[in-house]
């Protein structure tokens, strides 16, 4: 099938290509021509591993190109994706959606024939309406679709995510979309991957309410290893004792400083912004965005109380800056408010990240920036495992002592084992244990 993917970021690029590895012609559209430039030079926007290789195989092999003309892009496709950002509303957290809104007034001026639309990006119970009323309006000749199929990609797994799926949610109840839509996705149908079809407002509320309960099970275990340390108990025993139950599943219960990224905050605030719209509170993601925002502040105080009574003038390393491995994304990631209660206490902050580091120094620009962990550790009072990076897990412990003023660690992911770092002379503080 003929397929344009609107938004060339995480989303749509990832999608776009393995639309594209799956056989199908896809066009690529964005207005940053920059973008777009890099893309046909084989240059990917964000860090995602396993994504520029797949890239370039679609565009040799013709299927995968890019543009910035969304005319021509939309020309005779079988269907039009929407994959724009949708970042939380300054002011209020509201799901902004003038991206979405301009990607759809442009699309009502270009189609000329039979297609889909479909809202890939996230988007509020609703939104679905608005863009049907927009094609019904300026296209009202056409019958056009309107189709809801959320996305369920994990930062650093998300082609795999893609082409082995839990499931493929779609929203629609018109016969015709259906059936384009099994077209688009039959290729997974060999992995056995669940197609849920629903109407539209129920399949981006399945969005919403996904990411909700995913950021509550961090929250509460985060919460947890707060009394597990009042109380002299061991976070992970109780992590693994919980999720070992078939009901709970072991999946997002490890503490550390909470939740961060591109979806968890915003579509957590933009839940309760649709809740509070239609009078019917949800006072669990009500506490979950509280006690995360906390959290990332508490972390920030642990690590000033592992330097001491007197913190002022202390150099920290910080290892690990995203919001998770395997990724670029720096968007609420918990390292910024550990560096900004480190720097307003007067602590120097030395930081280094495997491939974050261009994005943090947009984010926080006066952290000093190092080539690897033990020249951020050179002269510190205290190491700080922030974002578990594989490159983390087995530092070499005497290396990193003999880097160090003091020797003190503090493991906010508990990567390590008490008494290995203890062993080798560490002062070790973890979280939960």
């Amino acid at each position: 099938m003929r397929i344009t993917m609107i938004g060339s970021g995480y989303v749509g690029l990832v999608s776009g290509a393995c639309f594209a590895d799956f056989g199908h012609v896809v066009v690529c559209v964005d207005k940053d021509e920059t973008k777009i430039a890099a893309l046909e030079a084989g240059r990917m926007p964000i860090y995602e591993p396993g994504l520029a290789n797949l890239v370039a195989q679609n565009v040799a092999a013709g299927r995968l190109t890019f543009t910035t003309d969304l005319a021509t892009a939309v020309a005779g496709a079988d269907a039009i994706f929407i994959a724009v950002g949708t970042p939380a509303r300054r002011g209020d957290g509201h799901a902004d959606l003038r991206y979405v809104m301009a990607a759809t007034e442009e699309i009502a001026a270009t189609i000329a024939g039979p297609t889909i639309v479909v809202t890939k990006s996230t988007v509020p119970v609703g939104t679905g309406d608005r863009v049907e009323a927009i094609l019904r309006q300026h296209r009202p000749e056409l019958a056009v679709p309107v189709v809801s199929n959320p996305e369920f990609l994990r930062e650093g797994a998300a082609i795999d995510d893609f082409k082995r799926p839990d499931r493929i949610v779609v929203g629609t109840t018109d016969p015709h979309a259906r059936d384009a839509m099994r077209a688009i996705y039959r290729p997974l149908f060999i992995n056995e991957s669940p197609i849920l079809f629903t109407d539209r407002r129920t399949s981006e509320l399945t969005k919403y309410a996904a990411n909700a309960f995913l950021a509550t099970k961090i929250t509460f275990i985060n919460e947890i290893a707060d009394l597990c340390e009042a109380v002299g108990a061991d976070v992970q025993d109780v992590s693994r004792g919980i999720g070992l139950d078939n009901r709970i599943g072991k999946k997002f219960l490890h503490a550390g400083p909470g939740y961060g990224g591109s979806c968890f905050p915003k579509d957590t605030l933009a839940l309760l912004k649709t809740a509070e719209e239609h009078r019917s509170p949800i006072r669990i993601v009500e506490a979950v965005v509280a006690v995360n925002e906390r959290r990332k502040r508490a972390m920030g105080r642990k690590v000033l109380t592992a330097l001491g009574d007197d913190p002022r003038g202390k150099t920290v390393a910080l290892f690990g800056l995203t919001f998770k491995p395997n990724t670029d994304d720096m968007r609420d990631a918990p390292s910024i408010a550990i560096a900004a209660a480190l720097t307003d206490a007067g602590v120097l902050v030395r930081a280094c990240d495997p491939e974050g580091v261009t994005a943090a120094r947009g984010v926080m620009p006066d952290l000093t920036y190092c080539d690897d962990v033990y020249a951020a550790a050179m002269g510190a009072d205290a190491a700080v495992v922030v974002t578990e990076w594989d490159a983390f897990r087995a530092l070499d412990l005497d290396r990193l002592k003999a880097s160090m003023a003091s020797p003190v660690l503090v493991d906010l992911r508990n990567v390590y084992r008490r008494e290995v770092v203890e062993q080798a002379g560490f002062a070790y503080v973890a979280v939960g244990r």
